[in-house]
């Protein structure tokens, strides 16, 4: 029974969706515009599966639809405008005037048939259409794309080929958020080629130090640069050859005497013919690369120079760069704020320090910067937090700005500075617009005279009084001394005197018992 009952409503719903196409419009959207045709015949396209049948060809699917209206855009920006709201799942007004102007103004009330489901609730809401949208209408759409030259009049092939590729390329460019004037990505890209070209140039460096070293081992301690290096083993080939060779393009006076003296007591072993070649191989890819290496900075800091000028300003090509690599990009690095921004790259650090719940890192990336690499180690903390702070503000202008040039970073670096120069010098107050300091202790001014000591409130005392003050004082220390002696006898006495009462008494308790036993 269950079975039979989802038979015939599977049977119902087919038919509804069967029949969804009688007496109804299809709303089509173009790269040139948007269109309304007229289903000619519904028996057609009864059934959904038998539907492309009749758009095998142009002349069947002219039979089937017929074009009703069409609305052709201006120029790209109305095709963009109107395929971005349609993305967006929104209604543009250009979409809105044609169907009010075809379908409400001329009272219609057939169905129209839409190949968006929101666009659909949409249209239902605001112009009060009913709108269908199932696999029927999909076969229509597509059938309709195949033969939309012929169903529409009026429209090029050539035209709509170019129309359409117009459409694609600014609408990708509307998904991108692109820019000419703002390509991050030409920065990310050349910040990670940057360190991947260091890594290289060092691991070839030192295996050309390890490879020739067994030749000439003491060269390895007079030549320090690597790429110098590279260029002498070139050169020379095999070191007893440094003598006929001349190395004053590539080293200085004092490098290259010494490394003459020292080829001569050399302790390296001999080498082949076939070793100096592919060691001379080795030279000739660090030189290239150490070169393209040069070549790729000049590049990152021009591109820095032009895209975040502020930035650059503040922190410098290099530390920019990877601020904005490790962002994402310019505009991602913007909406971060400075607290983000004085960690960024340190986030390990910080979620172990979050763990374990010890100190969090004061600063990421931003520590490579000059300003921060100048300030004595006490002060890094504090640096890095006005650093981060001017640094947020330098990024939002160069993401959001329509300037090219550092307006606010030189204003900002010198305040940074400024802020460096008060912590080195002992002083700890913050600057405000004026330069000067809350917490600076104000000058003492002297405001009341104090009065001065009267000298003539003096008296002076004759010298007969003196001598006669002076007797008296010496006649009262002797009768201190007495009374004091006195004291002491009185004590002594009347300690005498309790004590010879305290054996009267025992005497007297003595007796007493004697004669109770003599009873």
């Amino acid at each position: 029974m269950e079975s039979s009952k989802q038979v015939r409503k599977y049977r119902a719903t087919r038919k509804e969706i069967n029949t969804s196409l009688d007496t109804m419009l299809v709303l089509f959207e173009t790269a040139a515009g948007h269109a309304l045709f007229k289903v000619q015949d519904e028996a057609k396209l009864a059934n959904a599966d038998d539907v492309f049948k009749h758009f095998s060809t142009p002349e069947k699917a002219a039979k089937v639809l017929k074009l009703k209206g069409f609305n052709a855009f201006k120029d790209t920006t109305e095709a963009v405008a109107a395929a971005t709201d349609m993305v967006d799942g929104k209604m543009g007004k250009t979409l809105k005037k044609f169907l009010k102007k075809n379908v409400v103004d001329v009272g219609l009330k057939d169905k129209l048939a839409v190949s968006d489901k929101a666009l659909g609730s949409l249209i239902k809401e605001k112009l009060s259409i009913a709108c269908v949208n199932d696999s029927a209408v999909n076969e229509v759409m597509r059938g309709i794309r195949a033969n939309m030259d012929t169903l529409i009049t009026g429209l090029e092939d050539d035209d709509l080929k170019a129309m359409t590729l117009g459409l694609s390329h600014s609408l990708s460019r509307y998904k991108l958020k692109f820019s000419a004037d703002k390509v991050d990505t030409m920065i990310v890209q050349a910040i990670g080629l940057l360190d991947e070209l260091d890594k290289e140039i060092n691991t070839y460096s030192m295996r050309v130090r390890e490879w020739f070293g067994w030749h000439f081992p003491e060269m390895g301690k007079i030549v320090t640069d690597n790429l110098q290096y590279a260029k002498c083993v070139l050169k020379m080939g095999m070191r007893t050859q440094v003598k006929s060779l001349d190395f004053s393009d590539i080293l200085s006076e004092d490098v290259e005497a010494s490394m003459r003296e020292v080829c001569e007591v050399s302790m390296g072993t001999d080498i082949s013919e076939e070793d100096v070649t592919n060691i001379s191989a080795l030279c000739e890819q660090v030189i290239s690369l150490t070169e393209y290496r040069a070549q790729l900075f000049d590049y990152l800091k021009n591109r820095m120079n032009a895209i975040a000028p502020n930035l650059t300003v503040m922190v410098g090509e290099l530390v920019g760069a990877r601020l904005i690599a490790h962002a994402g990009s310019l505009m991602n690095l913007a909406k971060h704020p400075a607290s983000t921004v004085q960690i960024l790259g340190a986030e390990k650090a910080l979620f172990r320090a979050l763990k374990t719940k010890h100190d969090t890192p004061k600063y990421g990336l931003i520590y490579h910067a000059s300003l921060i690499g100048q300030t004595a180690p006490k002060h890094k903390g504090k640096i890095s937090r006005v650093l981060a702070a001017k640094t947020a503000l330098a990024v939002r202008v160069d993401a959001l700005g329509d300037s090219t040039e550092a307006t606010i970073g030189f204003d900002n670096r010198a305040k940074v500075e400024a802020r460096v120069r008060q912590l080195e010098n002992g002083f700890s107050g913050v600057p405000n617009s004026n330069g000067k300091t809350k917490n600076e202790s104000k000058k003492y001014v002297k405001t009341e005279t104090s009065k001065s000591y009267n000298a003539d409130a003096d008296m002076t005392v004759s010298s007969k009084k003196r001598k006669a003050e002076a007797a008296d004082d010496e006649d009262e220390e002797p009768k201190v001394k007495k009374e004091k002696k006195d004291k002491k006898h009185k004590k002594k006495k009347s300690a005498d005197d309790d004590a010879e009462v305290k054996e009267d008494k025992k005497d007297k308790k003595k007796k007493h018992k004697k004669k109770k036993s003599a009873e």
